[in-house]
């Protein structure tokens, strides 16, 4: 039988609790399941891509078929690279699905035997996105509950004044 490896690209910045319900999940459906993590020039990450991948390993460490890598350029080519016959994406909204509709067409215009699953998330994190939390969390407010506890200690680090003084 054909062992199934599929990615599951995305920047994590910072990885939220709709990320992990998505990597649990794809952990159960995929033989193997690899977090590629972007690195996107374009973006101004608030978390460095080995802090980012050092998070994910700590939080997937409990799963025996996830593990994290990082990766820039194409999606499917960095497919290819790891001979993942799949991509996992998760649809929070519709806007959510037409981009990834764009996406997903044009990967299969690149290279037609690369699949994307579509999975939505827990209802729980629905809205949730990495952007809104980095908001939150910039503003002060409650995060608990949208990320990891060991997410929002390094996001309470990253952005307490104080923290970063004492250093």
């Amino acid at each position: 039988m054909k062992k199934v490896t599929a990615i599951y690209p995305g920047s994590f910045d910072p990885p939220t609790n709709g990320h992990l319900d998505l990597i649990g999940r794809g952990s159960r459906i995929f033989d193997q399941l690899v977090v590629a993590i972007l690195r996107n020039p374009e973006k101004s990450p608030l978390f460095s891509v080995s802090e980012r991948r050092r998070m994910l390993e700590e939080l997937t460490a409990e799963f025996r078929n996830v593990r994290v890598d990082t990766f820039d350029g194409l999606t499917v080519d960095y497919a290819a690279k790891v001979k993942a016959s799949a991509v996992l994406r998760g649809i929070r909204a519709l806007s959510d699905y037409e981009y990834e509709l764009q996406m997903a067409l044009m990967n299969r215009k690149l290279r037609a035997d690369l699949e994307t699953v579509f999975m939505m998330p827990a209802e729980q994190y629905s809205y949730l996105s990495s952007r809104l939390v980095r908001e939150v969390a910039r503003l002060g407010g409650k995060i608990s509950g949208l990320v990891p506890d060991l997410v929002e200690a390094r996001l309470r680090e990253k952005l307490d004044p104080a923290a970063k003084l004492s250093e």
